[in-house]
C-alpha cells in the first residue's frame, strides 16, 4: 500500500506540474497544441473502443471533472457515469473493513481446561452454573 501510495502522489506531482507547464505557455501555442490533441484523441477512439486505464490514468479526469462544468464533460473519453461509477468505487474501497468472523471469539484451551477442573473440584460453587462445552 506504501509503495502505491507513493506512486500515485509521484503521478499526481507530475500531472499538476505538466499542467502548470501548459498553463505557462503562449496562447497560440496552446491553441494549436489543443487542435492536435483533439484530432489524436479523435483517431485514437476510431481504433480502440475501450482504453485500458490504470488507477492513476482514472485520478486525473475524475479530479478535472469537478473543475468543468457537466454541459462540457463529453470532452472526455469516458462517460459521465464512468466517472460518477469511479467515484462510488474509489468511496467503496475508502469505507470497506475487513470483516471479522461472526460469533464469540474462541477460547484458548488451557483457560478451556481451568474452568472445567473449577468446576468439577468445586461442584457446588458458582462456577457449577456456568458449564463450558
Amino acid at each position: 500500500m506504501q509503495g502505491m501510495s507513493a506512486s500515485l502522489a509521484y503521478m499526481v506531482l507530475r500531472q499538476i506540474f505538466q499542467m502548470l507547464t501548459q498553463l505557462a505557455r503562449d496562447g497560440g501555442a496552446k491553441e494549436v497544441e489543443l487542435l492536435v490533441l483533439r484530432h489524436q484523441v479523435a483517431v485514437l477512439r476510431r481504433q480502440v473502443h475501450r482504453p485500458d486505464l490504470q488507477p492513476a490514468d482514472r485520478l486525473v479526469p475524475a479530479a478535472l471533472s469537478r473543475l468543468l462544468p457537466r454541459p462540457q464533460w463529453p470532452a472526455f473519453f469516458v462517460t459521465p457515469a464512468t466517472l460518477l461509477r469511479w467515484h462510488r468505487n474509489l468511496i467503496a474501497q475508502y469505507w470497506t473493513y475487513p470483516h471479522a468472523r461472526p460469533g464469540r471469539p474462541p477460547i484458548d484451551r488451557e483457560l478451556r481446561s481451568l474452568v472445567l477442573r473449577l468446576a468439577s473440584e468445586n461442584p457446588t460453587g458458582a462456577i457449577a452454573a456456568c458449564r463450558v462445552g
